[in-house]
Order: structure tokens, then sequence, then C-alpha cells
């Protein structure tokens, strides 16, 4: 592993460098990318953000997106750029199967690759790794590697102020969830001080929601939500043809799973959606039950404590038979 004075010395003259994170980019995903991105062309670094897909528009408007190059359009440009590279900044992801295609060429390149992420069970395929379980968000590490590890306060600027905060702030739930620390509050604060203006960027992300959107958002929540109050649970799926129907786009379905959570008395929700080629689930929690554990478990995923993901090649009529018939072995944890 490379220590702390080799990758300082490393980024002391211009360097080609990568960030990339991971596969359908939520907000800290981006705003820890373009965080890092504003910071280090400040210092003459020839980076380039790829991403391995798209992304919600409602995270398009951060500053440095423009520059943003998704691999699934720009497949020979990824390649060589990240052939090129000396560094690669590998953000809020622990396995380069995160990122699907992107992870091959990723591994098979000579760069300098770091980690900077807070998943648990980080693969081994970086050099130098800055990683912390506890942070509520990859964008409060990237913030800690410019500020404490580097040194460089002063370089964070509007433009970077306003990306890490949007990481925080999504990942935290709008700083609701149990790791939002007094250090988070603190980290926030000084993002404030440095120009970035907390409502406006809460507005972007929560209130830029299109009329199909909302209407999907009706269907799942008045035809598709069911409620298992024995297990204090609640779920909402959707097929295919539903999502045709809607004519969803990337980031339509996000934090759909919350609505489920947001109902009282509810421990443990869960967003299944079938899509082209597997059936994804999203779950999110409250307190000590371990989402995190039932996706790795049962459905090759992880995360977090309060908010795990997962897939299966199964039916999506199969999932949900699944996810149930898993609900008794936690029921003492869910009526507790």
């Amino acid at each position: 592993m490379l220590d702390l004075a080799a990758l300082k010395n490393l980024l002391s003259q211009p360097r080609k460098i990568v960030i990339t994170t991971h596969h359908k980019p939520d907000g800290d995903a981006m705003g820890s990318s373009l965080g890092l991105y504003n910071y280090l062309i400040q210092q003459g670094h020839h980076a380039n953000v790829i991403t391995p897909t798209d992304y919600p528009d409602f995270l398009a408007w951060m500053p440095g997106n423009e520059n943003v190059i998704i691999f699934t359009e720009h497949l020979d440009k990824s390649a060589a750029l990240v052939a090129e590279a000396e560094i690669i900044f590998c953000l809020d992801f622990n396995a380069l199967s995160r990122i699907n295609e992107l992870g091959e060429l990723v591994r098979a390149s000579s760069a300098v690759k770091v980690m900077i992420d807070h998943h648990l069970e980080p693969e081994d395929f970086d050099d130098y790794r800055h990683w912390d379980i506890n942070a509520c968000a990859s964008a409060q590490l990237v913030y800690d590697f410019i500020v404490n590890q580097l040194q460089h306060k002063e370089l964070v600027n509007k433009d970077v102020a306003t990306c890490l905060y949007t990481g925080i702030m999504t990942d935290s739930a709008s700083f609701r969830l149990p790791n939002t620390t007094p250090a988070v509050h603190r980290i926030a604060a000084d993002l404030i001080e440095a120009g970035a203006v907390n409502w406006h960027i809460h507005e972007l992300v929560y209130s830029n929601s299109s009329e199909g959107r909302l209407n999907f958002l009706g269907h799942c929540l008045k035809d598709k939500l069911e409620v298992l109050y024995e297990y204090n649970t609640a779920l909402i799926s959707v097929n295919k043809k539903e999502l045709e129907e809607y004519d969803v786009i990337t980031g339509d379905t996000e934090g759909i799973v919350n609505y489920a959570l947001s109902i009282t008395g509810i421990k443990l929700a869960a967003f299944i959606v079938e899509r082209t080629d597997k059936v994804k689930l999203s779950l999110r929690s409250r307190g000590e039950f371990p989402a995190n554990e039932i996706c790795k478990k049962y459905f090759n995923g992880g995360g977090h404590r309060n908010a795990a993901g997962g897939t299966s090649t199964d039916s999506l009529d199969g999932v949900i038979n699944q996810f149930k018939q898993i609900l008794p072995e936690y029921k003492k944890l869910l009526i507790q």
C-alpha cells in the first residue's frame, strides 16, 4: 500500500487523473466525484470524471457536470483515458464489479489506485485507501482527504463545497440518519461558509421532479404499496411493464423506498423492481435492523445497516416471495 507521504509527492505536480464511481451514481457518488474534480483542477491536474452509466437529471446541475464522461456512451474515449491515467480515484464503491465493464479496465491499468469509500468489506484492488464505515457519505471522506490529509482547506472553494455538501446531504437523508454526527454538521457548516448554498442545493435535488416522475410515485403509493403489519415491514414492487407505461427514466425510482419506511411503526421497507436482466432490491431500515445482512445473505448485495441493495436473477414474483419468507427469521428484531 502507498503511504500518505508518497501520495502527496505524487500529487505535487500535474498528473493525468481519472475519477470514477459506482453504477447508476447517486448524489454522494456524483457529489464526491465532482467535489474532488473541482479540487484537483485548481492544482493543474488533468482530471476526468468517468461514470459507468448515466445518472439522474436532478444531479446534472453540479459544477463540472458538463465535463463528465459517461462510459457506456463514450467507450473508446473512456478506455483511452483509463489507459493513460497516472492516478485513478475510486469513489463511493468498494469492489470493481460495482463499475461494470469499466472495472476490468481499471484493474488492468498501471495507474495508482486510490479508494475513498465508506462501505463494508472493500476489495483489495487499491494502492491507497481512505476508508471509514462510520462516515455518513463518501463526500465526507473526500472533505477529510482534502482538508486533513492533504491540508488544503483553502482549496475548498464554492464549487468544491457545493458538490461535497450535495453528497453529504443526500447520503445522510438530509442529515436524518444516525451516522449524522456532530462532526458531520461541522463539516456542513464549513461547506456553507465556503459557498455552498444549502437551501438552493436542497431545492435542486428534492424539488426538481418531472410530472411523469410524480405520476409514477402516485402509482407506487396508491396501487403497489403492501404493508405487512405482522412484521412491521412495507414493500413496493414494480414490473417492467409499469416502468414502460410510466416512461420511467434514470432517477425516477430514487427515494421511493423511503415513503414505505415513513409509515408509522415500519422498521423495514423494500422497493423491488424488475429490470431488463435482473430484479433489483433497495432496502431501508430503522435503528439497529440490519438491512445489509439480508441483502448480503440472500440477494448478492450489501451496503449499510440502514440502507442496502441487492439483485436476483429470479422472477419478480419469486423475489417478492423470497423476501416475505425471510421475514419470520427477523421477526424478533422487527417487532421489538
